[in-house]
């Protein structure tokens, strides 16, 4: 696995599946005013960070999620100075950024219905309290976006898909209505920008969190990112087929080669290589076409 790296100064706070935080030596997640996101090479499927690493992928993440909080004009969580004061060992895929105190939502968007949205859309006919029309099939547009939150569970947990309701229990109503509405702005102006580039932004997610000083929300985390978005070729689509910019490769051998028990296999160099040539695809082109 590819671990974490030591920086001084820094103290490792937390590693997720694919992030690692860090705050100055001596201070905690709960009481830092800055933290060092660092986007890890790691890459993971159904809840596994899966061997080898995809090379390359955490700046990659790093530099799109720079590049659409510039594109869309979105306020930043980016620290004061970040870049100059970026350690060298992790600078290129880390952002040094406000901490935030994050909202307990994840917030999902769809344009199209596939994935886990699609299999409860033909279990019970919709997808997060949302009611859709009969008859949709993997990879079709819905009449209009919508708004599928999730409740970010405690680590070791299952996220859970919850109604609007349960994100007005668990937030407020005010900050509900706020981040449903950020969310669905973002993906719009998202999907226009990906539809310039030949692409179609099928879902995506976001996560909020509030400014400790300022009091203002906040998009967190990676934007419209391969590991946070569905991306597919248009043209492919239009002709019946699904391309995937994202890590949708790896899925689909992981699921063809592994029953679920056990350690996941080791994934083959080819994945790797075609996973990894996928995701600088489509950098390049959301980049190019945008100018």
């Amino acid at each position: 696995m590819t671990h974490a790296v030591e920086l001084p100064g820094w103290h490792l706070a937390y590693s997720g599946k694919v992030r690692d935080l860090y705050v100055p030596e001596g201070a905690t997640l709960a009481e830092a005013p800055e933290m060092l996101m660092v986007a890890s090479d790691r890459v993971s499927a159904f809840d596994r960070v899966l061997e080898p690493a995809i090379p390359g992928k955490g700046a990659l993440l790093t530099a799109l999620t720079r590049w659409w909080t510039d594109r869309l004009g979105l306020p930043t969580q980016l620290a004061d100075g970040a870049d100059d004061r970026t350690p060298e060992a992790v600078r290129g895929r880390a952002m040094l950024v406000r901490t935030l105190d994050m909202l307990p939502v994840e917030c999902v968007v769809r344009g199209r219905v596939t994935g886990s949205g699609l299999k409860e859309y033909q279990r019970v006919g919709s997808i997060s309290g949302v009611a859709l029309p009969e008859g949709l099939r993997d990879g079709d547009a819905l009449p209009e976006p919508i708004y599928t939150p999730a409740w970010k569970a405690p680590q070791g947990e299952h996220d859970e898909n919850v109604s609007f309701e349960r994100t007005v229990e668990l937030v407020g109503a005010a900050d509900a209505d706020a981040i449903r509405d950020m969310s669905l702005s973002v993906y719009a102006m998202g999907a226009a920008i990906a539809e310039e580039a030949g692409l179609v932004l099928a879902d995506t997610k976001f996560e909020f969190g509030r400014d400790r000083l300022t009091g203002e929300l906040v998009l967190a985390d990676e934007v419209l990112t391969p590991d946070s978005s569905r991306y597919w070729d248009a043209e492919a689509l239009a002709e019946g087929r699904v391309e995937s910019f994202d890590k949708q490769i790896v899925r689909d051998w992981l699921a063809a080669s592994w029953d679920g028990q056990g350690e996941p296999p080791r994934l083959p160099d080819d994945v790797v290589e075609r996973t990894s040539a996928r995701y600088r695809e489509l950098y390049d082109r959301l980049t190019a076409s945008a100018g």
